[in-house]
């Protein structure tokens, strides 16, 4: 099970508890990360469940992108991680086919980090 899923960062990593802040590092990381401008759109709550796991439940960040070659919106978020959950790790997912909205960036990063062996699949 991915234990990184609960989408909420403890109080002493609380980037969230400052939004202001943590959108504009979210903005920056997004910015570098796909050489381009990014500027906040909405936040959208999504809650991913495989065979009764919660793998991810919090807010994903929508961004609206300037200058990019193919995608016009990018999806942000950030999850505790690292040894003991004491770093954030921030994951940005580009709207480019098949992914098309904030459900299918977190389905795609899911699978993602299951591929390259960060996390561990569900099995039941």
């Amino acid at each position: 099970m991915w234990n990184k899923a609960n989408g909420r960062l403890p109080n002493s990593l609380n980037a969230v508890a400052n939004k202001k802040d943590y959108l504009a590092r979210l903005q920056v990381t997004v910015s570098q990360l796909h050489n381009c401008g990014a500027v906040w759109r909405e936040s959208v709550p999504v809650k991913e469940v495989f065979r009764g796991a919660t793998l991810w439940n919090g807010d994903v960040e929508v961004f609206d992108l300037t200058g990019h070659p193919k995608a016009k919106r990018a999806f942000g978020w950030s999850h505790p991680d690292g040894v003991d959950n004491k770093t954030e790790r921030f994951v940005t997912v580009l709207e480019i086919p098949p992914v098309d909205s904030p459900q299918t960036a977190v389905k795609m990063a899911i699978y993602s980090d299951i591929k390259q062996g960060k996390i561990k699949p569900v099995l039941k």
